[in-house]
């Protein structure tokens, strides 16, 4: 199909372009329009709206397989499209574990006969996730794989973790790291402070993850390997991660778009909708990470994307199931930090565009003359309220529940084709 997108505000961040025109797509690509006279199948007119390249969400859980009670592949590629996704990037804890290529072609198979959002596997660091015997990186890569990662499950041996990362970095593999001390973490639930004086709850100190990073921080000096933190929570880490990228050591980082609007008070009584892994962190941490985004010492924002049914938070605070349900509300909440004034818009929309897709080491996030025409088209000037039980994933875990939020995405093309529209009406 030929596809006009005309008279949109295209922002590129990727190749810096700022500027109201029009978007000519061909067999799935963006294409140079090279007669005026041209015709099209379709012809989208985005006056006063924003086009900008897919988002992409470098940490969605999609549940499938292996828990399709609380989700599906269907469900949660539905709902990113609806927020204007175009990729995920799914940990590899599922059941069983991506630690195999024929596992890796499995979620691949069956996220292309979706035909909804792109499906970017990551692949088992270690065997079942055990932190003891190494994955065939070589093969997981060929399979499609865009890196290795032990997703929640630590890697205590710091042996292991230095042999897979000399590993990973022999086939040039991205390793993607999450932060907590399992000895320092222990069954903590919320950060180390006030609040959990106050409710008595047991906490996971912010040393968790300064000690967690450090340990990597070396071991990527070491072994030379492209590291990506999944998400930060403490300003101790903007800190490091700011020191380490100065030193030249090939780290990048991301957080959750969460940890950038709320804090360890938004814990109020009990409520577990805040309860996620890393903790809710002070105001002064969430503060340091908006100005770790507005720095760019963290590249990316993620919506650390984790479905779960009503029941799973119904539980006692500590015992209650962490995430939340997060890809729905990626676009809006990073559109509220520029109304909060903490990035420009071009600087939001290449947190979840561009920067994401370069740690991908992907050509989508951009549209470049021959890219894939993964293309996001929103409304900046329409608010809408987040309302749990309207949710298209199936997961209703959002303490946003009730929030107003900016932006309403009216287009969302994969590949060239319309995947999700919400016209106006009247």
């Amino acid at each position: 199909m030929r596809i006009l997108i005309s008279n949109g505000r295209i922002i590129d961040p990727g190749n810096d372009i700022d500027a109201v025109g029009d978007v000519f797509i061909e067999e799935g690509r963006i294409a140079q329009r090279s007669d005026q006279n041209m015709s099209f199948d379709r012809t989208i007119d985005a006056s006063g709206l924003i086009v900008c390249p897919g988002l992409v969400d470098l940490q969605v859980r999609l549940r499938e397989p292996g828990q399709e009670h609380k989700a599906t592949m269907h469900s949660e590629l539905g709902a990113a499209v609806s927020a204007g996704v175009t990729s995920v990037c799914c940990p590899p804890d599922t059941d069983p574990v991506i630690d195999t290529p024929a596992m890796v072609h499995m979620v691949r198979q069956r996220a292309r006969q979706i035909e909804l959002a792109r499906l970017h596997p990551q692949g088992a660091l270690t065997r079942g996730l055990k932190g003891e015997q190494l994955t065939d990186m070589a093969a997981l890569d060929e399979a499609g794989c865009v890196g290795v990662s032990n997703a929640d499950y630590a890697v205590e041996n710091t042996l292991v973790m230095r042999r897979a990362m000399q590993y990973a970095s022999t086939f040039d593999l991205t390793v993607f790291l999450n932060i907590l001390d399992p000895w320092l973490k222990g069954n903590g639930c919320v950060h180390e402070g006030e609040i959990s004086t106050r409710l008595g709850l047991p906490v996971i100190p912010e040393a968790a993850e300064t000690v967690a990073l450090a340990r990597e921080l070396a071991l990527i000096e070491t072994t030379g390997v492209r590291g990506h933190i999944c998400q930060l929570s403490s300003g101790r880490s903007v800190e490091k991660i700011s020191e380490a990228q100065q030193r030249g050591l090939p780290v990048s980082a991301a957080v959750s778009a969460h940890h950038l609007h709320l804090n360890e008070r938004d814990i109020g009584d009990f409520d577990t909708r805040c309860h996620v892994l890393p903790p809710l962190r002070s105001l002064t941490d969430r503060d340091a990470l908006r100005q770790g985004v507005a720095d760019g010492v963290i590249q990316a924002i993620c919506s650390d994307h984790q479905p779960h049914g009503t029941d799973a938070k119904l539980a006692p605070f500590s015992e209650s199931a962490a995430g939340i349900a997060g890809v729905e509300t990626l676009l809006s909440l990073t559109l509220r930090l520029v109304d909060d004034d903490v990035l420009s818009l071009p600087r939001a929309i290449a947190a979840i565009t561009s920067e994401p897709a370069r740690i991908l080491g992907t050509e989508l996030g951009q549209l470049s003359e021959g890219a894939p025409a993964d293309i996001c088209i929103f409304d900046p000037d329409t608010t809408w309220t987040v309302d749990a039980e309207l949710l298209r994933s199936n997961g209703t875990n959002t303490p946003f529940d009730g929030w107003t939020l900016p932006g309403k995405v009216r287009w969302t093309l994969v590949a060239g084709q319309v995947r999700y529209e919400d016209i106006p009406t009247g």
